[in-house]
């Protein structure tokens, strides 16, 4: 009896290990064929309801926030597609475990996370910044890392339809709206997450305005300006109250708290102390302002911080294989 315990125990533990190396490793290699150009980002993201998230510099690790932020959003939404866009990676890159260190082989093994490379002459084409980009020189442009990456979100969001979010926001619970913007602690529009449908008119406006209105050498011109500056334009700016959210037109403005309920000058509350009376009920997400951070705090293993426990909780398998190990 014992006997028949163990070998059926050995067969499950088989079964398990190859379907977890089945999945790298079709997602690897799914990876190598995109990066060959087999197929195409239209072949495979589903309209209106990716996640997408993107690193607009050549790093090639990314940071442990990046990764939860990823793995919150494939867990937050398994029905959904999460695709991470990489500008680091080419079609002449060889595609291996060992070449991406822990965190490429964690996010290829989660479903329904797809890693892209991100060629921005694609991204936009077919798009008012297109002949913006081919004007353009990046090697003159102060914020061109911010610039790029504000230029991104509204074009992937405009061609495929779905959410943005930036990799510094974990994700807890699934956000209700299809066509939305969020109201930063600021009173201004954030750019840091939205989600509108495919072909939304707002957000070829908006692209519009950040080719007519362009200003390289001031941050976040085209970023949370340009979302504001466009709020108050075509509807004036919307007052919240309390938990309350508003609308604009047919889509909607989310309350603060639902994404920055710790504001940005209050972001080292994140690597503090953990208060259990914190739980964040009106929150979809939470935004770490790691620009404000800069990478100078880490979420440290066994120090109870609050970012300790979100990883914990919403990306156990970021924290359990990055952050622990």
């Amino acid at each position: 009896m014992k006997l028949w315990i163990l070998c059926l125990s050995l067969f499950f533990l088989i079964f398990i290990c190859s379907a977890v190396y089945w999945m790298k490793t079709e997602s690897l290699r799914t990876l190598h064929r995109f990066l060959n150009r087999q197929f195409t980002a239209e072949d495979i993201i589903k309209s209106n309801t990716g996640i997408f998230f993107a690193e607009t510099t050549e790093k090639l690790e990314p940071s442990p926030l990046a990764v939860c932020a990823i793995e919150s959003a494939a867990r937050t939404y398994p029905n959904r597609s999460v695709y991470f866009y990489m500008k680091g990676l080419t079609k002449d890159m060889t595609v291996n475990k060992s070449s991406f260190y822990k965190a490429i082989p964690l996010l290829s093994s989660i479903a329904n996370v797809h890693i892209l490379p991100l060629d921005f002459e694609d991204v936009f084409k077919d798009t008012p910044l297109y002949p913006w980009y081919q004007k353009v020189n990046p090697a003159q442009e102060q914020f061109w890392t911010y610039v790029s990456a504000d230029g991104f979100r509204l074009a992937v969001v405009w061609k495929y339809g779905g959410i943005y979010m930036d990799t510094d926001i974990i994700s807890m619970r699934p956000i209700p709206e299809d066509d939305f913007l969020a109201l930063a602690p600021t009173k201004s529009c954030s750019n840091a997450v939205f989600g509108f449908q495919r072909h939304y008119q707002f957000l070829w406006d908006c692209m519009e305005d950040f080719v007519k209105n362009y200003r390289g050498e001031i941050w976040g011109q085209q970023g949370p300006r340009l979302l504001t500056r466009m709020i108050v334009r075509q509807y004036g700016m919307p007052v919240v109250k309390g938990t309350e959210d508003a609308t604009c037109g047919d889509f909607s403005i989310l309350n603060p708290q639902r994404f920055f309920p710790i504001p940005y000058p209050a972001w080292e509350r994140y690597f503090q102390v953990w208060n259990p009376n914190d739980t964040f009920k009106s929150s979809y997400a939470l935004h770490l302002w790691n620009f404000m951070n800069k990478g100078r705090n880490k979420v440290i293993a066994g120090s109870n911080s609050l970012a300790e426990n979100l990883f914990i909780k919403y990306c156990p398998h970021t924290y359990q294989f990055i952050v622990r190990h």
